[in-house]
């Protein structure tokens, strides 16, 4: 699958595709429209898309329409992810597993200790113990079971894009 995720990405006309049904469902006429190609292009593209599980159609008779499935995206990168497994004592703090993961950076604000950085990448990190956010810090949270903890980037999504030009 992730083949087909890479051959769909790949084409600036699909990553317009995309942007536009991530938006809203449409039909493929009003897509076709709104990309300026024919309808019979645009069919084709959206069958990579949907071939690589980026969209799905609904059909309604032989009207289809196309919305996006972000979410397959994020899941398929999210196999790309490190993986590690730690070992360690009952009653461990989050803090102390991740301080067993090379590449993590931490920053001490008086007497609290915040990840600032992962693999070198700065910024806002929020985590989940299987699945679940835990309503607790990194330190205060004891591990008491074997579990799976996700660190989470948080990424600014822009939503608006305006280019301007000034006469």
């Amino acid at each position: 699958m992730a083949n087909d995720v890479f051959k769909a990405l790949s084409s600036t006309t699909r990553l317009r595709m995309l942007r536009i049904l991530a938006k809203r469902e449409m039909h493929i006429a009003g897509l076709a429209r709104e990309l300026s190609l024919s309808v019979p292009v645009v069919a084709k593209h959206a069958k990579l898309l949907e071939k690589a599980g980026l969209i799905q159609r609904r059909k309604f008779g032989k009207t289809h329409v196309l919305g996006s499935k972000v979410k397959n995206m994020y899941s398929m990168l999210d196999e790309l992810a490190d993986s590690y497994e730690v070992k360690l004592q009952k009653g461990t703090s989050i803090l102390e597993a991740l301080k067993k993961v090379s590449g993590v950076e931490l920053k001490t604000v008086g007497d609290k200790e915040f990840v600032m950085a992962i693999d070198g990448e700065e910024g806002l990190y929020l985590y989940e113990v299987d699945g679940n956010l835990p309503n607790s810090t990194t330190e205060e949270f004891k591990l008491e079971k074997d579990c799976t903890i996700e660190w989470k980037k948080l990424i600014p999504v822009t939503r608006k894009k305006i280019s301007v030009k000034i006469k």
